[in-house]
């Protein structure tokens, strides 16, 4: 074995957005275009003799490959240890426990989460730091900078490690230890949450569906729910991870699992439904005929956390992303403690976490997470609701049909409009921050408008500023619209609007969401003119 110096030159366009580096499985395919990434990640880093990196990803198409280039470079790099996962795989949350749990200097994380894999899909990697949670704005920004200058990179010529096979294996002067990726997991796991009454719960005919969409939740559900929690086999679908995901979009919600939607919804259905996505970070909830928006779960999880025992010492406080519904506010206001508002992207819980100002935190995007991690975490939020099912003895929608009662109800949705041309997503948003200034005090239909701003954000902990994260029109009685473009994406833009309405009255809380938010959708199409600039005439997903 031996370390090469390899000249290079540099890929345009490596920026790390939120959720790391995503690009078409072709670009990383390239000769030199993981490696350069790698490398300046490794140069921004510094010096790493004696540190230990932790390795693993959802196991698409493309993940086995890069594990091995990343491990022989980060031998040529001075590692003293790699801690990966067995065949390659660890999920987003895994990672970020066993970051925590051995000390280790970081994680490198091989996923593009929900977006679809296979040759022609998608690939993405992303570092997170010593605490186990994204790398923060400063970190991917050297990253990026070191990408536009980058002219060589080292690896080791070391053959390939055997990924499948657990133990010990070397490269140059640093150990590889292949780790069972779910055990250190689901160690934490029955250290959160009551897995004697989950049990008791599933021997007294409890039935479930997780459906694992053929993603890396797949095997930490098989071992935890069917495994230790004793319910039945086949209670977790869809659970081997495969390079394409079974030719499926693995994304958790009501349009790409049509299947567990189904399954839900027939009359002989499962008493509760789960699904997680690509890289496990992400959770649907379902009860029978009944589904939980992402927003209602954090709010209802937060309103009953003391049920569970990692929590039973009570709430810090809850913070959630921006385009998140209010729900949680309401909740966080009667326990009396605070409720962060934050730009999109878990990287901003992360300093709420640490300085423990926060303990559950979410997103509207089918993520909910604690301080337990520095991620979201799909399997945990799972096994947070039937925590809560085992305790309370009722139904998925009893539990947020109380909750409404009490809280009201926050009616929310999203409209995605993907793929959008770059240039005309872009003009759209900006044609919107020149009409902000005209539009408080504006008659809007059913609604008067009372603010309207570009979010911009401070954080409590350190005081940096995050701008321009994303456009808010805030009514009167609280409903909201607020328009903003992802990151997660590979082509063109995608915009997303939101749509909130809070009611009150009982006697309206079960109305079709599209319905009770109808007036909205044609207030964001007037505001912004989204047919005009798009060319749609109606939003890709609605969720």
């Amino acid at each position: 074995m031996s370390i090469n110096t390899v000249n290079t030159t540099v890929f345009p366009g490596q920026r790390p957005g939120t959720s790391g580096l995503r690009k078409k499985v072709t670009l990383f395919q390239q000769a030199h275009y993981l490696e350069n990434f790698v490398q300046s990640v490794f140069d921004t880093l510094g010096d790493c003799s004696g540190k230990t990196l932790v390795l693993g990803g959802d196991g698409r198409f493309h993940n086995r490959a890069a594990v091995q280039t990343i491990l022989r470079m980060a031998a040529a790099h001075g590692f003293a240890k790699v801690l990966v996962g067995q065949g390659g795989i660890l999920s987003t949350p895994a990672v970020s426990c066993v970051i925590r749990k051995h000390g280790a200097l970081g994680g490198v994380v091989l996923s593009a989460s929900h977006n679809p894999g296979g040759p022609d899909g998608d690939f993405g990697i992303k570092y997170n730091i010593a605490n186990g949670g994204p790398a923060p704005e400063n970190v991917t920004e050297a990253i990026f900078h070191r990408t536009e200058t980058i002219s060589q990179y080292r690896i080791s010529d070391a053959a390939d490690i055997d990924l499948n096979r657990l133990g010990a294996a070397r490269i140059e002067d640093m150990d590889v230890e292949v780790i069972d990726s779910v055990a250190d997991y689901a160690e934490l796991m029955q250290q959160l949450f009551d897995f004697d009454a989950i049990r008791k719960l599933f021997a007294g005919g409890f039935r479930m569906c997780f459906d694992g969409m053929h993603a890396v939740s797949g095997p930490y559900a098989k071992a935890i729910i069917e495994g230790q929690l004793g319910a039945p086999a086949g209670t977790v679908i869809n659970a081997v991870p495969l390079e394409d995901f079974g030719g499926h979009h693995p994304d958790p919600n009501p349009v790409n699992a049509a299947q567990l939607i189904e399954i839900m919804a027939a009359d002989d259905a499962p008493d509760f439904g789960a699904a997680s996505d690509g890289d496990g970070d992400r959770n649907m909830i379902l009860g029978r005929k009944f589904d939980v928006t992402p927003s209602d779960s954090l709010a209802v999880l937060a309103a009953h956390a003391t049920v569970a025992p990692g929590y039973r010492a009570g709430l810090k406080g809850i913070a959630r992303s921006m385009p998140t519904s209010q729900a949680a506010d309401r909740v966080a206001k009667a326990l009396g403690i605070p409720c962060f508002e934050t730009p999109t992207g878990w990287k901003f819980f992360g300093n709420l976490l640490d300085a423990g100002k926060a303990t559950l935190c979410g997103e509207e995007s089918y993520g909910t997470g604690s301080d337990h991690i520095r991620e979201k975490d799909g399997v945990w939020a799972v096994l947070f609701w039937l925590n809560l099912l085992a305790a309370s003895g009722k139904s998925v929608e009893q539990l947020v049909s109380e909750h409404w009662a009490r809280y009201g109800r926050n009616y929310y949705s999203r409209h995605d409009y993907e793929a959008v041309e770059t240039h005309a997503a872009n003009e759209l948003m900006a044609s919107l921050r020149i009409k902000l200034a005209t539009l408080v005090g504006q008659d809007l239909g059913h609604y008067v408008v009372e603010l309207a701003d570009d979010f911009e954000y401070t954080d409590p902990v350190d005081g940096l500023v995050a701008k321009q994260q994303g456009v808010r029109i805030v009514m009167t009685n609280g409903s909201r619209v607020v328009f903003r473009l992802s990151g997660t994406g590979t082509e063109g833009a995608t915009l997303r609007v939101y749509l909130e309405r809070y009611e009150a009255d009982p006697a309206f809380h079960h109305l079709p969401t599209q319905q009770a938010l109808y007036p909205l959708t044609l207030i964001a199409e007037q505001v912004a003119g989204i047919t005009d600039w798009t060319g749609r005439a109606h939003p890709t997903v609605t969720t």
